[in-house]
């Protein structure tokens, strides 16, 4: 009876401490949203639109704590994500580092990978700190790439799926928003 009781004690606890689903405050981020989230601060954010893609809205974050004149930049995407029944808002903030290295991605994506059929499922793909995701993927039944942007990572409602030929708009876009920041 006691080792039936120690068994199941023991059962319990890994069931309840490892079967924990991820916290929202320990969510990854960029270094945009840590400076905005940053307590005991004042702190400015100002939204400059850039434009728009497949209903995802691209815009040029600037944050400011007016107390302490420190400033931080980055390019944040917006998508408003719809159904029957579920309105959310999903969110991806990007460090202008990221922003230079997204727009060398997708370039590189455009002229290298989505020109060439691929023999095998196969993913290309980009991601930041926060988890964001741009990339694409060769679909062996339509014998295409399909392409993607992936604002929030654990999340599958925050997809917004491109055309290959919404790259260049894209980078348009983003190279806008990086003159911006």
């Amino acid at each position: 009876m006691k080792k039936l009781l120690i068994t199941s004690a023991l059962s319990l606890f890994a069931f309840f401490s490892f079967g924990q689903a991820p916290d929202s405050k320990d969510k990854a981020r960029s270094n945009a949203e840590n400076f905005e989230i940053r307590s005991g601060k004042l702190i400015r954010k100002e939204h400059v639109k850039v434009g728009t893609i497949k209903g995802c809205e691209i815009m040029a974050l600037h944050l400011e704590d007016l107390i302490s004149k420190e400033k931080s930049t980055g390019v944040r995407f917006e998508y408003e994500y719809r159904n029957s029944s579920v309105s959310d808002t999903k969110v991806a903030v990007l460090d202008p580092d990221e922003v230079e290295a997204l727009i060398k991605s997708l370039k590189k994506i455009q002229a290298e990978i989505l020109p060439k059929a691929a023999e095998h499922y196969t993913e290309v793909s980009f991601r930041s700190r926060s988890g964001f995701e741009a990339g694409c993927y060769f679909d062996v039944d339509k014998k295409d790439w399909s392409t993607y942007l992936k604002l929030e990572k654990f999340d599958g409602r925050s997809y917004v799926f491109l055309k290959a030929a919404d790259f260049p708009q894209l980078i348009e876009l983003l190279v806008k928003a990086q003159g911006l920041m």
